[in-house]
């Protein structure tokens, strides 16, 4: 092999190298939070995070918790009724979230998830849950066939709890799916690798691989949340008195007309 021809099979093998770590640190890297600026701390929850104590979870500062209940049209997780009775004894504020489902119909999935959560349970809106599953990701179902499952699924829910649901998402489907179409719902955003900062959401999961004491199920790990603001805006935005007032106004707006 001449000189020329060995340069430049190093020259790209270092930079592959380099390409290969930088890529290793991006997927082991950790977003980091300004706990000063979102102060309010929050986690949610499935099957896999087993027998919860509450109480514990409230005593490590956790002010919300979103709670896994159903997927799709016919799966309900097994904890989510132990998970919202338990939650309730507690000063936390809690939501339910619904796994979406690319392969079924939008209306039989929200009554799936109304069956499983009725609206006095929840502090927070319904949160839908939608992300790549499965070969989704490399099969992605057109923006057409996601409205038209989602699009049902969303009017549903805020007809029956009175409130527009809150859309989690990741980044690669919040661009495909949701910026679009679904700009004006309340959004919950993936991102462990850095701030979400180039758009307006509500709540961040900003890791994956948080570790708190209070829970003994298969997953040793607890994904961890923020939510965008004040303490103060905080209880302001998710009071029940301050929904049942808001209600109450559009029921009188409705009679009214």
């Amino acid at each position: 092999m001449n000189t020329l021809k060995r340069k430049i099979l190093c020259s790209i093998v270092g930079t592959s190298l380099l390409a290969a770590t930088a890529l290793s640190s991006m997927v082991v890297s950790k977003a980091e939070v300004n706990r000063n600026k979102y102060p309010v701390f929050g986690v949610d929850v499935s099957n896999y995070q087993g027998d919860i104590n509450w109480q514990e979870l409230e005593a490590q500062n956790v002010s919300f918790a979103f709670i896994k209940a159903t997927e799709g049209s016919g799966h309900t997780d097994e904890s989510v009724r132990r998970n919202l009775d338990r939650a309730a004894g507690t000063g936390i504020k809690v939501s339910a979230y619904h796994f979406f489902s690319f392969d079924s119909a939008g209306e039989t999935q929200a009554d799936n998830f109304i069956a499983a959560v009725s609206r006095d349970e929840i502090d927070m809106p319904p949160v839908v849950d939608i992300e790549y599953y499965g070969d989704k990701r490399k099969n992605k179902p057109s923006q057409a066939e996601a409205e038209s499952i989602l699009r049902p699924l969303l009017s549903r829910l805020e007809a029956y709890y009175g409130v527009k649901p809150i859309i989690y998402t990741t980044l690669p489907v919040y661009f495909r799916y949701v910026k679009g179409s679904f700009s004006d719902y309340p959004l919950w955003i993936r991102s462990v690798t850095f701030e979400p900062d180039l758009m307006d959401w509500k709540f961040w999961q900003y890791s994956d691989k948080g570790t708190l004491t209070g829970y003994d199920g298969d997953e040793e790990h607890i994904d961890l949340n923020v939510y965008n603001g004040s303490e103060e805006d905080f209880e302001r935005e998710f009071s029940k008195s301050t929904k049942k007032a808001d209600n109450t106004a559009v029921s009188t707006r409705k009679a009214a007309t």
